[in-house]
């Protein structure tokens, strides 16, 4: 086994990854990065990408299906399911080849190929060929899906995110357990290309809304999709014939009846838990919890009590490309700083921003709604304005919050197209700017950022 020192490894090739490694090359550290899956990142591979590529398709056949009531009439819409999948995977495939590309002009000897595993707290192996000794490591090694425990004897009648894309034809039926952002976007994306979903999830929300009118909004919206099933939880599932058999119960007061059914697959979206075990870290000195995840702080991204840092979906925090990226950044050239004998760094924390891109899409910034902060409210529908109305999707609203000061605190919303308006919001916040000073900017008309100055009038008017 040969022997190699470094300042700083880096493990796992993903967003986070790849990008502590450049950032810790930049410091002039002698950084090795060790690639131990398929690569590619999780978003080209089997995330962003992919599933955006499906909801394209899916939108095309809906817009389709509803031309008419521009007046525009289209005769006999169809779905060809493998050549729908045929192109999701290519395209895919080329934003997984492009990631490959942008490895290649990294330093070869900078690179190491197998699994790592701890040995010490400076020390570990990768697979029985290297021993990498260093002064500071990035663990950014990624989540992995989780298969609720009823569905695992069932081979590969479950798909997972990880799977899903690789079907060569869509299924009859699908159940999907998970109303996540995930499993939101890919139940109404298979809807729309002709399959019969139901959705199940124990909880009582969508898309990670929390406040009541907009969460009751998405409801009704997406129950007109597929089947919704909140509140429901499945507890067995089993073989039958090449499908599968679940039933489910229903909690007490949930609109959701308990009941059974066939379905031809089952989709497990009901998250990715970080891949943090099996590596050796109770090696390293690191606080652990239950979960085996490491303790760190949040902005340095260091394991409290080590020459550890964490970045990306591995200390689901908030696994999001954006945030990844920027969390490896952070996190390579702390450990650079750190190998040198310097001390890390502490930025201040981007304003939290989630999108689900389901049709309406779905955003919240910052914390969302809280009953419990005393913040002001300010609100907005999409069903009876303009340009909402113009485009035929007058459908859901917004909520602003404010503090009682004025200061503007996060956001959330159900609308056509809001990641546009989301992003204002989320630059709004991360500014630190008050109701007054966002509401004197162009709102153009007719446009749906006027919600937004609808939405602000509201709490304007409040403060008056």
């Amino acid at each position: 086994m040969r022997e190699i020192v470094c300042d700083v490894a880096i493990i796992g090739a993903g967003t986070a990854g790849i990008a502590a490694h450049r950032a810790a090359l930049k410091e002039g550290a002698r950084s090795v990065l060790i690639e131990q899956g398929p690569g590619g990142t999780t978003c080209a591979r089997v995330g962003c990408m992919p599933s955006k590529l499906l909801i394209s398709a899916a939108e095309a056949a809906h817009v389709a299906r509803g031309a008419e009531v521009f007046g525009v009439r289209v005769e006999g819409v169809g779905i060809d399911g493998p050549a729908v999948l045929r192109r999701m995977r290519s395209l895919r495939d080329d934003f997984v080849a492009s990631v490959f590309e942008g490895l290649d002009d990294l330093p070869a000897e900078s690179r190491l190929t197998g699994r790592a595993v701890f040995e010490g707290p400076d020390s570990l192996r990768v697979g029985d060929h290297t021993r990498l000794r260093f002064k500071a490591a990035v663990l950014a090694t990624g989540s992995s899906p989780s298969v609720p425990e009823p569905l695992h004897d069932l081979g590969e009648r479950v798909l997972t995110t990880d799977t899903v894309f690789e079907i060569e034809t869509l299924p009859e039926s699908l159940a999907v357990l998970g109303a996540g952002p995930v499993g939101l976007e890919l139940a109404q994306a298979m809807a729309r290309l002709g399959v019969r979903v139901s959705v199940f999830d124990p909880g009582d929300s969508l898309g990670g809304l929390k406040d009541p009118d907009l969460t009751a909004a998405a409801r009704e919206i997406f129950s007109g999709a597929f089947n919704l099933h909140l509140g429901a939880e499945v507890e067995s599932g089993a073989a039958e014939g090449d499908g599968v058999h679940l039933t489910w119960s229903a909690k007490e007061g949930a609109d959701s009846t308990s009941g059974s059914g066939r379905f031809a697959r089952v989709l497990s979206a009901a998250g990715r838990p970080p891949n943090v075990r099996g590596i050796g870290l109770e090696r390293t000195g690191a606080q652990l919890d239950e979960r085996g995840s490491p303790a760190f702080d949040a902005r340095s991204l260091r394991c409290e009590g080590t020459a550890l840092f964490i970045a990306g979906d591995a200390n689901a925090d908030r696994p999001i490309l954006h945030e990844a990226s920027r969390q490896g950044k952070i996190a390579g050239r702390n450990a650079a700083r750190l190998a040198a004998g310097a001390g890390v760094k502490r930025p201040e924390r981007w304003v939290m921003l989630a999108m689900v891109f389901s049709d309406p899409q779905i955003a919240v910034v910052g914390g969302g709604f809280d009953e419990d902060a005393g913040h002001r409210v300010g609100g907005a529908d999409f069903c009876d304005q303009g340009r909402a109305r113009a485009m035929d999707r007058a459908q859901g609203g917004l909520r602003l919050y404010a503090e009682p000061g004025g200061r503007l605190v996060g956001a959330e919303m159900i609308g056509p197209e809001v990641e546009h308006l989301a992003h204002l919001v989320a630059y709004a916040v991360q500014d630190g700017l008050d109701v007054a000073a966002f509401r004197d900017r162009p709102f153009y008309h007719p446009t749906l950022e006027e919600a937004l100055d609808t939405a602000l009038g509201q709490l304007a008017d409040r403060d008056g």
